[in-house]
């Protein structure tokens, strides 16, 4: 693969503050600092977590269409919540940790999925919108 030439880096870099951000955004949306619904603070979290998802495929395929991204994002977020249905003790006890838990879940939930969705499209919606915004500019 020949070495990536300054406007990927630069996207690149880009999308890792992007995502930086979205993490810290994301934590701030499920701790108990911002008053939401239970309902919002569950699934707006998770659509969250799906767009840092979809941000961090962004990172690694800059060379590749926002397309891949958004298949590959979809594909990562079912896989990690069905793999909540599998519970060894190792995967168990990673999960009991605050990282575990952030990255792979507890609980299967099928509401989850919808959520996911939701924050993979919005992100790259927006995404699609700021390139395009960019490229006029």
């Amino acid at each position: 693969m020949p070495a990536p030439n300054a406007s990927l880096l630069a996207l690149r870099i880009r999308y890792a503050a992007v995502a930086l951000f979205v993490v810290i955004w994301g934590l701030l949306w499920r701790s108990p600092l911002i008053a939401l619904s239970p309902f919002l603070r569950k699934y707006g979290g998770d659509a969250i977590w799906a767009l840092m998802v979809y941000l961090g495929f962004r990172f690694l395929l800059t060379h590749r269409s926002a397309l891949w991204s958004v298949v590959l994002a979809l594909l990562f977020a079912t896989a990690i919540e069905f793999s909540q249905l599998y519970h060894p003790p190792w995967l168990d006890a990673f999960r009991e940790l605050r990282l575990g838990r952030l990255i792979l879940g507890s609980t299967f939930n099928w509401p989850d999925l919808p959520a996911y969705a939701l924050g993979i499209i919005v992100g790259a919606a927006i995404d699609a919108a700021a390139r395009q915004a960019g490229t006029r500019s």
